[in-house]
């Protein structure tokens, strides 16, 4: 039985007034844009050329792990609020209970979204991609028996991986919804299937 309760609350409004002056496909926010970036392409690049930089094994581990924990800070705290207006985090209360708190910024008054698409579409493509890299790389380390390299890869995949899980249910709501999502998908494609029961054989 797991203590996390799941509470959505509101991001800042004092953001509105302000993000509502600029148009929505410019880069309103480069400096995050870029670091949103740069602390996990950096720590590819480093993984994928430290062999070639250096032979010690222990520098190139650090600077890697050092630049994905910087990601991970960066991400979760100052990039997503900016550039998407999404923000989570966990806190424990007085009884010691956990809880995780996932921030969406509220729809303008007129009903248009205040976050740039570009930013957005910057934001989405670092965070998906990157862990995506992370994965591959593992099962390269595992398959190439590179077991001292194992430990670094997991960190990869489960820091960026949790930043990416924390963001889709911000973006998507509580884990009912994401279980509602679940099963409206399969139930469509049962209904489909059903409707058309020869759509799926063999012509």
């Amino acid at each position: 039985d797991s203590s996390d309760d799941i509470e959505d609350v509101s991001l800042f409004d004092a953001d509105d007034d302000v993000s509502r002056r600029s148009k929505k496909s410019k880069i309103r926010h480069p400096v995050a844009s870029f670091f949103h970036l740069f602390f996990r392409v950096s720590a590819i690049v480093v993984y994928l050329l430290c062999e070639l930089l250096t032979s010690s094994f222990i520098a190139c581990m650090v600077t890697i792990i050092l630049l994905l924990s910087c990601d991970f800070w960066a991400v979760k705290n100052v990039t997503g609020r900016l550039m998407v207006g999404l923000r989570w985090w966990n806190q424990v209360d007085d009884d010691g209970r956990s809880h995780w708190v996932f921030e969406a910024r509220k729809v303008s008054a007129q009903g248009s979204k205040t976050s740039s698409e570009a930013e957005s579409r910057i934001f989405w493509l670092g965070l998906i991609t990157c862990p995506m890299i992370w994965v591959i790389f593992a099962f390269s380390a595992l398959f190439s028996f590179k077991v001292k390299w194992l430990a670094v890869v997991v960190m990869g995949v489960v820091l960026q991986g949790a930043n990416l899980y924390g963001y889709i249910r911000c973006k998507v709501g509580s884990r009912k919804n994401l279980t509602s999502m679940a099963t409206n998908y399969l139930g469509k494609q049962f209904l489909r299937q059903v409707r058309f029961p020869g759509f799926w054989k063999p012509s």
